[in-house]
């Protein structure tokens, strides 16, 4: 016998049935065995059904890693912004999420709820999906990562759950590299196309993604992923995307793994505080504190919950006051961003109202309306 190998034995297992290290012989059937090939580094054996030995070589502790998706708010599980939108231009919808209509055609978006025990795949269980509808000439949705240094020159494969209310509309993915104000200029890449179907169903493409060498890039670079369609008046369904490095789509995980890893990741883009999610603001909620500049005007000032991609670049805003050290209400007629006085995590705005006291501390809050909000953008 020699030491190492399995002994040459009529009728017993041969050892010419392995061929490298690390081969390991498993059953496929009553008496049957094969070999099954050693696998790559850092992947784990686990039971697979589906393979011919019941075992399958895969890499779990890469699959499941926060920071593996590069899309945030994958899952759609974020809608600060409110939950229903229409419009015939560009426009954000779920947090992270941008749409484009065209023209005088209008393009809108929902937020739709999953049934209980409903969710696209076994194993994934979620609350909500994406919904957009456009009798425009063309359907987009898109989400822009930060820094197109990002997955530069490699491969990458794009999943996600969708279906089509009718027909077998065709969808688009395209990956476009924008290289910012100053930079290069942009470089789109498209895949093949995609033929959807009327129930739940995964499709991914994999992409090989330019090298960015010698390009120049400008501020706010950024790497945008589009999903589009030429078919129109439809509904599409969509929910789980993912965006991953390598040449296989891998189970779903949402870019941070948590509920509110994801939220304060949308955050870094944009806040909103009182009315949002399609929830309701508490009347007269405090947004901030400031002071009376005059009669006329007021300067607040609004902690951020996270530091933010950049200072606000904009802000929204609906049914504001200020309260002064009087306990006298004002409404807030207008508001202006004080970008000067912002920083990347404080929000600074001037207010017009009328009737307050120079050199007053004051309050900025809700106006007794529990549709009021105070929203900082900081988006690509």
């Amino acid at each position: 016998m020699t030491i190492g190998r399995i002994p040459s034995v009529e009728g017993g297992i041969q050892p010419t049935i392995v061929d490298a290290k690390g081969d390991l012989i498993a059953a496929t059937a009553a008496d049957t065995v094969n070999r099954l090939a050693v696998g790559s580094n850092d992947q784990v054996l686990v039971a697979d059904s589906a393979a011919s030995t019941g075992l399958a070589w895969k890499s779990y502790g890469a699959q499941f890693v926060a920071g593996k998706n590069k899309i945030i708010n994958g899952d759609f599980g974020v809608w600060q912004r409110g939950t229903s939108f229409t419009n015939t231009n560009y426009f954000y919808t779920a947090d992270r999420w941008i749409t484009y209509g065209y023209a005088t055609n209008s393009t809108t978006v929902t937020r739709q709820s999953f049934t209980v025990g409903s969710a696209p795949v076994a194993g994934y269980e979620s609350q909500y999906f994406l919904r957009i509808n456009s009798s425009n000439s063309q359907t987009w949705i898109a989400q822009r990562i930060e820094d197109v240094r990002t997955l530069a020159n490699q491969t990458v494969t794009i999943s996600f759950w969708a279906k089509a209310s009718t027909g077998t509309p065709v969808l688009g993915v395209r990956w476009y590299q924008d290289f910012g104000s100053g930079g290069s200029t942009g470089v789109a890449t498209d895949s093949s196309n995609i033929t959807l179907s009327t129930s739940w169903t995964r499709y991914s493409r994999t992409i090989t993604v330019p090298s960015i060498s010698g390009k120049t890039l400008g501020t706010s670079n950024f790497i945008e992923m589009t999903l589009f369609s030429t078919t129109i008046n439809f509904d599409l369904d969509i929910w789980g995307v993912q965006v991953e490095a390598g040449s296989v789509a891998t189970p779903f995980t949402t870019a941070t793994g948590t509920i509110q890893g994801e939220l304060a990741a949308c955050q870094r883009y944009y806040v909103r505080m009182g009315a949002n999610s399609g929830g309701t603001a508490e009347t007269y909620s405090n947004y901030g504190s400031g002071y009376s500049v005059d009669a006329s005007n007021i300067t607040a000032f609004t902690a951020l919950p996270v530091q933010m991609r950049v200072r606000p670049t904009a802000i929204e805003y609906a049914n504001l006051a200020i309260q002064d050290f009087a306990a006298a209400v004002i409404a807030v007629s207008a508001l202006t961003l004080n970008t000067s006085q912002s920083s990347f995590t404080v929000g600074t705005v001037n207010g017009t109202v009328s009737g307050s006291t120079a050199a007053r501390g004051c309050k900025l809050l809700n106006n007794n309306n529990n549709a009021g909000y105070l929203a900082f953008s900081a988006e690509l």
